[in-house]
């Protein structure tokens, strides 16, 4: 059964099951345009109110308009708002927003500003507010870039792994020429390529880049994860001092996996599961006992992945619940699964979308789970004839384990 986005009207039905009905609405934010619109990101505001921002413009890195913008849905609201400017760096390309509301009720927007009109020239910044619930645009009282210098086994641990990905990848292997090429055996053209540009301090300070939800740790800790694709992998930058000051983990390597999104078991382990940019087609996924700072190798999950992002929560009731591209071809699918066990199994599914190949992209998850229960998630939504929007849909779990009509 196909799923699609919707204009502007709402939908909202109820299906009972067993002592619980499942419930499920799904609006577009503002309608359907020929702009931009991607990389969404939400959450619920102390009063119950939701928000959410997102970029818009003619294009990504490339398009100097670039901005994120942002709107609101107040409680039990038909709609959402007009949208409203929440960052803009006049002619420079504003993407990849993240928006998190701490124990203390500051909100956080995270964000890049792509210098050169290249995802590794991005500088990552963050404002932060206590006046935002208001109608349009937050109050904000402080923005400053946050530096991320890598440990002093970035390149270490960059390169260890590096023999058994070409043994692995031969075919990966990229052709030199010149004087270069006649520098390096054919076995060391890889290794040769990586170890020039990991040396290099620029990239290894420059270009790390949001996409998920920080995840707050009960020692208060924060993490925020981001990824670089300069090397195309993940790393995460931690405050135990509410942004006062950052550190820097250990990479998270795999070659290929980036855009981390982290869940905390009861035990305390930490979960990546992160997007595949590389040859493997699978959600990778990276474990840590140490809040962050090291990680395990990266492996691989069973779910497929198209080179979409994917973001995996942690429930009220210890239940995970993980929304992904469930294909490897394009981003025409867009489910929802849930796991009772920590993810050592995932019984339950059901897509939000279903098409087939080139009849929509539906990607870029972002997911959240209100007080009351409900949960909350938008993404982008670009169909045929460049019409695009961010689709906002609530639901609760009795709905994902009704799962697809038949």
């Amino acid at each position: 059964m196909k799923r699609f986005c919707l204009l502007l009207l709402p939908v909202l039905f109820t299906i009972p099951i067993g002592a619980q009905e499942a419930v499920f609405e799904s609006m577009a934010i503002f309608p359907h345009e020929h702009w931009h619109n991607h990389g969404s990101s939400i959450v619920e505001c102390p009063d119950g109110s939701l928000l959410v921002c997102w970029f818009h413009g003619s294009g990504e890195r490339k398009a100097d308009d670039v901005r994120i913008l942002g709107a609101r849905k107040a409680t039990d609201a038909p709609t959402w708002s007009e949208p409203f400017v929440m960052a803009d760096t006049p002619n420079y390309p504003d993407c990849n927003p993240v928006l998190f509301i701490g124990p203390d009720e500051k909100l956080w927007l995270f964000w890049i500003t792509i210098l050169t009109n290249r995802w590794e020239s991005s500088l990552l910044k963050y404002r932060t507010a206590t006046d935002y619930t208001q109608p349009g645009p937050p109050r904000w009282d402080w923005q400053d870039t946050i530096h991320i210098t890598p440990p002093d086994s970035f390149v270490e641990d960059m390169l260890g792994p590096w023999p058994a990905f070409l043994k692995e990848f031969p075919d990966l292997i990229p052709e030199f020429t010149g004087k270069e090429r006649e520098e390096v055996t054919a076995d060391e053209e890889l290794y040769f390529f990586m170890e020039k540009k990991v040396q290099d301090k620029m990239l290894q300070r420059l270009g790390w880049m949001t996409r998920i939800h920080p995840l707050l740790l009960p020692s208060g800790k924060l993490l925020l994860p981001l990824y670089t694709d300069a090397f195309s992998v993940g790393l995460i930058a931690m405050t135990s001092d509410k942004g006062q000051t950052w550190q820097s983990s250990r990479p998270l390597v795999g070659y290929g996996n980036i855009q981390p999104s982290l869940v905390r078991k009861k035990d305390g382990t930490l979960v990546a599961m992160m997007r595949e940019n590389g040859p493997r087609q699978r959600i990778r996924t990276a474990t840590s006992s140490d809040e962050g700072f090291t990680w395990s190798p990266v492996t691989e999950m069973e779910f497929p992945n198209p080179g979409a992002s994917v973001e995996v929560i942690c429930l009220q009731n210890g239940h995970w619940l993980l929304m992904y591209n469930d294909t490897t071809d394009g981003r025409h699918r867009l489910n929802l699964a849930l796991s009772d066990d920590e993810g050592q199994t995932w019984k339950w599914s059901r897509h939000l979308e279903a098409r087939e190949p080139g009849e929509g992209s539906f990607s870029y998850p972002s997911l959240i789970q209100a007080r009351d229960g409900m949960i909350h998630a938008t993404y982008s939504c670009h169909l045929p004839e460049e019409k695009k929007t961010i689709q906002y849909v609530k639901l609760n779990e009795a709905w994902v384990k009704a799962g697809d009509p038949k």
